[in-house]
């Protein structure tokens, strides 16, 4: 069975979807998109610089671009068992699954970015990758901190992304070196995502979620904060709202998946970086980066 991955921030580059604009469809979708967003991002995918793929108002909407204008173009190719998307992923997956339109679910994902810039500034904090300790040793040590700290990824085994105030994660990262960790390392992000403190980022995101129209996808998606099949776009709301705030359980969802049937693993978008994560899961299945016709 095919599962399809989208991935999530981080996985942008210069020159993305550069190749894809030569198709007509992708081209008149490339070009919907400049006019709803009110500036030409696809020019700045094909040829800008790092720093200003960098700018939250560009990188969200372009790596959910990506991969949404790749599914369309797969045509007929395009059949998958099972869809999944990593925490901005998802709303890829969501549109190339049919659940989302390509409008709703790009004005979604232009939401999402300004709500969670707006709440970056709010205060400042931060996230770091723990390697090599066990989920419950992470979420133990997270709980005892008397600061906000808590475990934000399951990206693969002994990989977590923990998310927070600066005083929680600092706290956190001597904890967790102390218990162990290989590596306890702070990344380049503006904010602490996927923790309490994106709650006025939910607040905002929840309003345009609930507006928008969400129609049962051609097959079952799991998604971040509820990795297990579902097609009812109820639920698919609600966990959509939950996940600015919630965990992303990508480990769970690749097991979750593979139990289910799934032997073949197909990312779609920029990057191979799920990829990678899937096959520290399990090395027996079968993974490949999508190719436009």
């Amino acid at each position: 069975m095919k599962a399809y991955l989208f991935p999530g921030q981080g996985t942008q580059f210069s020159g993305m979807g550069k190749e894809l604009y030569e198709n007509e469809e992708a081209k008149a979708l490339f070009e919907k998109a400049n006019e709803i967003i009110g500036f030409r991002i696809s020019d700045i995918m094909f040829s800008g610089s790092d720093e200003e793929l960098k700018q939250t108002k560009v990188t969200q909407p372009a790596i959910f671009l990506h991969s949404v204008i790749l599914a369309k173009t797969l045509g007929d190719a395009f059949q998958p068992d099972m869809v999944a998307g990593h925490s901005l992923g998802e709303f890829s997956a969501l549109v190339a699954a049919s659940a989302l339109s390509f409008e709703d679910g790009l004005k979604l994902v232009i939401t999402r970015a300004n709500a969670m810039q707006k709440a970056c500034e709010l205060e400042p904090s931060t996230m770091a990758a723990i390697l090599g300790l066990s989920d419950e040793v992470v979420e133990d040590i997270c709980a005892s901190i008397d600061a906000v700290v808590v475990a934000a990824n399951y990206n693969c085994p002994g990989q977590i992304v923990i998310s927070g105030s600066i005083e929680g994660v600092d706290l956190a990262c001597q904890k967790l070196t102390g218990a162990g960790a290989k590596r306890a390392l702070k990344l380049n992000v503006g904010g602490a995502f996927h923790s309490p403190l994106m709650e006025p980022a939910r607040i905002e995101l929840q309003e345009a979620i609930e507006k928008v129209s969400v129609l049962p996808p051609v097959c079952p998606i799991y998604q971040n904060v509820d990795p297990v099949p579902n097609t009812d776009p109820q639920k698919i709301k609600a966990n959509l709202i939950t996940q600015l705030t919630g965990a992303v359980k990508w480990t769970q969802a690749v097991e979750r998946m593979i139990a289910d049937g799934a032997d073949e693993f197909i990312e779609v978008g920029p990057g191979n970086v799920l990829q990678g994560l899937v096959k520290k899961v399990n090395r027996a299945v079968q993974t490949s980066s999508a190719t436009a016709e």
